[in-house]
């Protein structure tokens, strides 16, 4: 069989390689090795997602974390070129946008290895985001782009990228949603699901460095949950590297109003997503999954990769500068309902990539 290298290291990257895994397993040509950075360190946001989710465990833990973009990388990149000379796998597999995409990327570039990008064509066109250096690089490097949506693939063509190396195959995060909204769904049943408050609520998750790491903008995003909780309650899982930067502000008396707890595990956020009122975040996937479940979305950015849904009106896209705008944004949106529209494929993404793998790749 031949061998794909698959490198995952941060809580999306879970999520979309439990169902790309669930496809690998049910493959006769291809055998899938797992490498996991150690990106997020953290027990709740790593380890809970491969026991949950049935995520095979991975062969390798380089358990690299910590330290600044380029210093996180280049560990990475040197861990991982010896990793893949071991393998000698036939394709390295990537997702999405973060230092273990790139370090990937580049470790298997410099070996001549093909690399499959899963999220490929997604973005911002905001070139101060550390995500869109690393997923900008990771389409160049690439020989298999695995585009989500049509406005991805727009997004290649237009940097000249096009033809046979392109493949639109859906978003995985979809899969995952059908797949694990219906475990959630059966848990409710069977009243074993984890708790979700009672009412209506406002779900709430920061992390994004363009806000965590600018005092100002922290401000006015945790100033205008403090508001918003006047009204609703807002539940917050807490991101570690978020909670840091509240306390190096000194903002840490703006949690007081909101309901903190740890980062969940993904069945768990699931089942607060899905009954949740409005969701405001900074987070693409969770941007998605807002919309997975039907649920209204303010999502705290100047920008999004998923525009799709800004269109739709599902999501609503709103810098985050003034407090009692975010309030209000967010409290505007509960109730509200986009269009019709069906934009991440059919739910089969994850066995489109593994079939194309084959087509490519199995010997």
């Amino acid at each position: 069989m031949s061998r794909i290298l698959t490198i995952i290291g941060a809580r999306p990257q879970f999520i979309k390689a439990a169902a790309v895994s669930r496809a690998f397993q049910a493959s006769s040509e291809l055998e899938e090795v797992i490498v996991h950075t150690g990106q997020h360190f953290d027990a709740n946001m790593s380890d809970i997602f491969f026991e949950e989710m049935g995520i095979p465990r991975p062969s390798y833990n380089l358990e690299i974390s910590g330290g600044s973009h380029g210093q996180m990388t280049g560990r990475m990149l040197e861990r991982l070129e010896s990793v893949m000379q071991e393998v000698q796998p036939s394709a390295v597999l990537v997702y999405g946008d973060t230092n273990s995409t790139l370090a990937g990327a580049l470790a298997a570039a410099k070996l001549n290895i093909p690399i499959a990008h899963v999220e490929a064509g997604l973005r911002s066109f905001n070139r101060a985001m550390p995500e869109e250096i690393n997923r900008v690089l990771s389409d160049q490097l690439s020989a298999v782009l695995l585009t989500p949506t049509d406005t991805a693939t727009k997004n290649l063509e237009r940097e000249g990228i096009s033809g046979a190396r392109v493949v639109q195959v859906g978003d995985v995060m979809y899969d995952a949603a059908l797949f694990f909204g219906g475990k959630v769904a059966e848990q409710k049943e069977g009243q074993t699901s984890p708790e979700t408050p009672e009412g209506q609520f406002v779900l709430a998750t920061i992390h994004r460095q363009e806000n965590t790491d600018v005092p100002e903008r922290l401000r006015a995003i945790f100033e205008g949950l403090a508001i918003v909780a006047r009204t609703l309650p807002v539940v917050l899982p807490l991101h570690p590297r978020t909670r840091g930067r509240l306390a190096l502000a000194g903002l840490e008396d703006l949690l007081e109003p909101l309901t903190v707890v740890d980062p969940m595990g993904y069945l768990d956020m699931v089942a607060h997503e899905q009954s949740a009122s409005v969701i405001a975040t900074d987070s693409g996937g969770v941007q998605k999954e807002a919309f997975f479940y039907s649920v209204p979305c303010v999502t705290l950015r100047d920008e999004t990769e998923w525009v799709e849904l800004v269109e739709a009106g599902w999501n609503t896209l709103v810098p985050p500068i003034d407090a009692e705008t975010i309030a209000r944004e967010i409290l505007g949106a509960v109730g509200r309902k986009g269009a019709d529209v069906i934009p991440y494929g059919a739910g089969n993404a994850s066995e489109l990539i593994v079939a194309e793998l084959a087509k490519r790749f199995a010997q």
